[in-house]
């Protein structure tokens, strides 16, 4: 299970946000992948991303690329989010012929995942889907708020954080690139989509 499959949304606002990590079995192959995740990052940090990080040390707006890179180590997580379905199918080409070792998931609409693999070559081993919320769903935020915090699978942005930056915007206070920059920086793993969340507060105003 990974805490990137259970983003709110439609169809139509999840077509341009994919998320591509890799990270190594504990008990099988974690001993000296450092190396391998370190490869996989300069591989995909060449293509256009949006957001980056590792759950070990942070993410892209919270600290360097180089404190990333250099911190990564056999129990991290490298995660890094993306726009274009096409991008993501380069990415698989390319760690394909890297032959790294280690586990890739990407998370997505599993039709254009699914089509990314099949031209890069590949097959998908295995697909997860959110099962959604059960329980006590009215205590949930607002759907339009929802959509933005399920961006972070820990949890770590606040719905009031969204709302207040709601009111800033409206006030003028913020811009959406500002809004959307400053909801990520909570998120410790660096999944949050930027750029999706810019035209999710676009569309909440």
């Amino acid at each position: 299970m990974t805490h990137t499959l259970h983003r709110a949304g439609t169809d139509r606002n999840l077509r341009e946000d994919f998320i591509v990590f890799t990270m190594a079995a504990k008990t099988v192959n974690a001993k000296g992948s450092a190396g391998k995740m370190r490869k996989f990052f300069e591989i995909l940090e060449k293509h256009d991303w949006v957001n980056c990080g590792d759950m070990k040390t942070g993410n892209i707006l919270n600290c360097d690329r180089d404190t990333i890179y250099h911190g990564i180590q056999d129990t991290s997580i490298v995660h890094f989010v993306f726009r274009d379905k096409k991008e993501v199918g380069k990415i698989l080409e390319e760690l394909e012929a890297a032959q790294l070792g280690n586990s890739v998931v990407v998370s997505g609409l599993v039709e254009d995942i699914n089509r990314q693999c099949k031209r890069a070559g590949l097959q998908m081993h295995t697909v997860e889907f959110s099962g959604g919320i059960h329980g006590r769903v009215e205590l949930l935020p607002e759907k339009p708020v929802l959509e933005i915090t399920t961006m972070c699978g820990h949890g770590m942005v606040a719905s009031n954080l969204v709302r207040e930056l709601v009111r800033q915007i409206k006030k003028g206070k913020k811009t959406l690139q500002e809004a959307g920059l400053e909801l990520a920086k909570p998120c410790q793993c660096g999944v949050f989509n930027t750029k999706r969340a810019e035209a999710l507060l676009e569309k909440f105003l």
